[in-house]
């Protein structure tokens, strides 16, 4: 990190902070906050002008009925300007400035609260500075919207039975009129998106540590939202998942829960509550807003984490042809997927369920026999990444983690979670601890949104949190349209594990939905782009290594796309229609491009690209690929940064390319 102006600060007594008004400025003067004090504390939003959020009512509740933020009175105020540029290695950019002009309230009460603005968009925080515990009854953040606007949503996917707050956090998005929103008793996932005309914004949280996530519902008066968070749970059962044939324990919340939130130590800061500004929706595919908002890295040496690319087996069921063996959850099969990460240069294999006993990671399949795969693995210079669900390795964290880092386990992918509530958030941070103690990466699955704990804890790599594409194994959703759509919502939040790369993908009308010989929907060139649309520094290869091989020059492209970037550049995109989107490493950009299931057109300016001469690898849709979706065309053009491109994309379809700099 490299501070470019040192943050000066200003302390105001009370005999000169009299006013019930304070204002807050971003640093380029087009976003202001309005803060009254008067009664309750509220805060409203402008961007250049143009009414963002009405005035807006925040507090939070203590188990006493203590109200913080009710009556206020302040006793001092603080200010400060910070423009400094972050530094990543395992992110979607090598910088991130980091511009913010933050004004810090102290209020009679020992709690304060925290407002930055920014060029693209404002946040806050509470703060409370009190010895011992502090119960959290409820917090209250309103959003209140001064007409009916459009909005993107994603409506909770109740998992539950009694229990409103349990869910896969997997559903469609849904475009509607904030008039239109279900009644209350309907919870929304952030992020989500109200489009104001000539401003959008997009409402998610930040630095989500030991606190339950937030959820939204429609407001009781006007045109608003509402935070709501669920309660801790009181009991749970812990049952089979209706889904996994192996009988995958769950941890079913009956929907009693406490009527507080949290128990915090009593000094401490809670979640950003944030609200990203933009005038066009292709914004928020670049908003590094909730990464800047994430604490720092805690992990000193970050040197032994290893981002990259994973050969998964759970999609094709381990399916595998032209061996000599039965293919399964077996040494051979998992060797067989050994060789062929090694030989296209993928990083690691996944072995998924079936890894272990469903209750106890300690528990390994003898038919796997580890020990000698792991020798394997380790000989082919290909890492092993172990799936378990988060009660197997919940109660023997440490154990399991130094057990399988001893044996040369390189991570796990962790699934079933389901829950945002507090125990959940502990649980994520506890275990990004502990396996960053052991050199352990993470892949957290069946998990909620993330908010900023990839930078936190650089080796958890990705979330799902997304409706992603293993729905196609048992379900026909529109999923050319949900590709052009969660990226500006979800992946406004971080990394998705989709599970990209299915070869064997179909047109509308000829996709079924299947366990065996699963399919993907959408022409090849879609599946091959969304390597380099998604963001992701742990991607998934979904298909058979069997079907890789048989179309080999592919699997080439898609195996040297990378998955943390010098640069990333939103081109052009339109929500639930289509995204372009560019991304760098060193002198060679790539560039993908997604549509729904409308065909289209588009010309792609290479003007962002450096100056010079490219020979550009390029994967479009064939001429077929409206009836058959797998047809494709490669070709090799040589082009400069003043040339443009024709892009024409089948239904469903995409295009992928890259522009590798010639020398001078």
């Amino acid at each position: 990190m490299k501070p470019i102006l040192i943050a000066l600060f200003l302390f105001i007594s009370i005999s000169n902070a009299r006013s019930t008004s304070l204002s807050l400025l971003s640093p380029n003067g087009k976003n202001k906050i309005l803060i009254d004090l008067e009664k309750n504390l509220k805060y409203s939003l402008s961007s250049e002008g143009i009414e963002i959020l009405k005035p807006s009512s925040i507090s939070m509740t203590l188990e006493n009925d203590e109200v913080l933020g009710n009556n206020p009175r302040l006793l001092k105020k603080s200010q400060r300007s910070v423009d400094e540029t972050i530094n990543t290695r395992l992110y979607k950019k090598k910088n991130v400035v980091d511009r913010f002009n933050e004004l810090t309230l102290y209020f009679k009460g020992e709690y304060g609260i925290v407002f930055r603005a920014y060029d693209d968009g404002i946040a806050y925080r509470f703060f409370t500075s009190r010895e011992g515990e502090i119960i959290v009854a409820s917090e209250k953040a309103e959003f209140n919207f001064p007409g009916d606007y459009s909005c993107w949503i994603q409506y909770v996917n109740r998992w539950g039975e009694g229990d409103k707050f349990y869910t896969t956090f997997e559903n469609a998005y849904t475009h509607l009129s904030l008039s239109k929103l279900a009644a209350q008793d309907s919870l929304i996932v952030a992020p989500m998106i109200v489009d104001l005309g000539t401003k959008k914004v997009a409402i998610t949280e930040a630095d989500l540590e030991d606190y339950p996530g937030m959820f939204l519902q429609k407001g009781s008066v006007g045109f608003s939202l509402e935070g709501v968070q669920a309660g801790i749970p009181r009991n749970s059962t812990v049952t089979g998942d209706r889904f996994v044939a192996e009988n995958q324990l769950e941890e079913m919340v009956s929907g009693d829960r406490h009527d507080y939130i949290a128990i915090c130590e009593g000094t401490r800061s809670f979640p950003w509550r944030t609200i990203v500004i933009a005038d066009k929706e292709v914004e928020f595919l670049n908003s590094d807003m909730v990464y800047k908002l994430a604490s720092p890295s805690r992990i000193a040496d970050e040197s032994w984490i290893k981002p990259g690319k994973v050969a998964w087996d759970w999609w094709i069921e381990c399916d595998l042809w032209g061996v000599d063996f039965e293919s399964g959850v077996n040494y051979d099969t998992y060797k067989a997927y050994i060789d062929f990460a090694s030989q296209n240069g993928l990083e690691y294999i996944i072995i998924d369920v079936g890894f272990s006993e469903i209750n106890d990671a300690m528990k390994v399949n003898p038919n796997l026999r580890l020990e000698e795969l792991l020798i394997h693995a380790k000989e082919k210079n290909v890492g092993i990444i172990a799936w378990c669900g988060w009660l197997a390795i919940r109660d023997q964290m440490e154990k399991v983690c130094a057990h399988y880092s001893s044996m040369g386990i390189k991570g796990f992918k962790v699934d079933y979670m389901n829950r945002d509530d507090q125990d959940i958030a502990a649980f994520y941070y506890k275990l990004a601890e502990t396996a960053a103690k052991h050199h352990l990466l993470l892949d957290f699955h069946g998990a909620s949104k993330p908010t900023g704990l990839h930078r936190t804890y650089p080796n958890v790599l990705s979330f799902e949190g997304v409706k992603g594409q293993e729905w196609c194994r048992w379900t026909n959703p529109d999923q050319p349209g949900h590709v052009v759509t969660f990226p500006f919502l979800r992946m406004l939040a971080g990394p998705v594990d989709f599970t990209p790369g299915v070869f064997r993908s179909e047109s509308k009308e000829r996709f079924k939905p299947s366990w065996i010989g699963s399919m993907g929907q959408g022409t090849r060139a879609h599946q091959m782009a969304m390597y380099t649309v998604f963001e992701s520094p742990l991607q998934m290869f979904s298909d058979s290594p069997s079907r890789y091989m048989e179309q080999q020059e592919c699997t080439d492209f898609i195996a040297k796309v990378p998955t943390v970037w010098d640069e990333t550049l939103a081109l052009d995109g339109v929500i639930g229609e289509y995204i372009i989107m560019a991304r760098q490493t060193e002198n060679n950009w790539f560039v993908g491009a997604v549509t729904n299931w409308t065909e289209r057109k588009l010309t792609l300016d290479l003007n962002f690209l450096p100056p010079g001469n490219y020979t550009v690898e390029i994967f479009s849709d064939g001429a077929n690929a409206n009836k058959y979706a797998q047809d494709y065309k490669k070709e090799i053009k040589t082009l400069s940064d003043k040339d443009s491109l024709e892009i024409e994309m089948a239904s469903g379809g995409g295009w992928t390319a890259e522009f590798k700099l010639q020398s001078q």
